[in-house]
């Protein structure tokens, strides 16, 4: 007995020493790929300016600095989009004010410049895009994407799933006071593009993963509620004048909620009525 006990505690050592390995090598690898993932997000921002020579259905520039409104304005003096959207627009800050910083006429301004004040983040930016979209009638068009190099991975992936029919063409603005070319000896750079990786990942684990799975499961559940044929409500027939039932139904009228006088004949005995009152139901 005690030679078995032995034996059954160095199974359940030699088990747990796998799994406590198994788990080791799994947070190993996670590592790693966390690691490797945020070189790549690093080494795939746009260090120069953008160069676009597309033609658009419109731009949209998503607010965080006054370099990003300008590059924005410049594609539509020169012809390059239809409209410009801003979105994210401080509530305090006055259309005129924003007119004086856009290299176009007041004219130009005036007709074919739309602010919106309603967003206050990149999910914001997106729903508010959104919107904007689908009044001006491009949501299926295309659209140039302009913002800053280190956000645009997490604002193209947020457009992406707010209008997926959309074509999007991204117009990254380089700053002269952040340069993430130096994010291997400047700390505060590293830490920037760290913390815009780490909200990326969310984004595409919500985007990807999280909505897709609840949409799914919300129109399943719709699905199983709607009544099937045998459950479907019966529909009364209306009474006549004498007291009689109709033949006809109350599901043959076009508008059920709509009141309608019809001649008709009673089925019993055999009296003409003068009309058939469907009332609502």
């Amino acid at each position: 007995m005690r030679a078995y006990a032995r034996d059954a505690g160095a199974e359940r050592s030699a088990a747990t020493g796998r799994w406590r390995g198994a788990a080791v090598l799994l947070c190993c690898f996670l590592a790693s790929a966390f690691v490797a993932g945020f070189i790549g997000f690093a080494l795939s921002l746009e260090r120069t300016e953008s160069r676009l020579t597309v033609q658009a259905d419109g731009v949209v520039v998503l607010t965080g600095g006054s370099d990003r409104v300008q590059e924005a304005g410049g594609l539509l003096a020169r012809g390059q989009a239809r409209r410009l959207l801003i979105t994210g627009v401080n509530r305090a800050t006055r259309g005129r004010e924003i007119a004086k910083l856009l290299p176009v006429s007041r004219e130009l301004f005036d007709c074919c410049v739309d602010l919106g004040y309603r967003a206050r983040d990149t999910v914001g930016n997106a729903l508010e895009t959104r919107d904007w979209a689908r009044a001006r009638g491009i949501a299926r068009g295309s659209l140039i994407v302009v913002t800053s190099n280190y956000h645009m991975p997490r604002a193209l992936a947020e457009l992406a799933a707010a209008l997926p029919e959309a074509e999007l063409y991204p117009f990254s603005v380089v700053s002269d006071h952040l340069r993430v070319e130096d994010w291997l000896d400047d700390a505060a750079v590293a830490r920037l593009i760290a913390a815009e990786y780490v909200k990326y990942l969310f984004v595409l684990l919500r985007t990807r993963l999280l909505e897709p799975v609840t949409s799914a499961a919300a129109l399943g559940a719709a699905a199983r509620a709607e009544p099937g044929p045998r459950d479907a409500p019966k529909i009364p027939r209306a009474r006549l004048p004498c007291g009689e039932k109709c033949a006809r139904s109350v599901s043959s009228r076009p508008n059920p909620l709509e009141i309608v006088r019809r001649p008709t004949q009673c089925s019993s005995c055999a009296r003409c009525c003068s009309t058939s009152l469907f009332t609502p139901i």
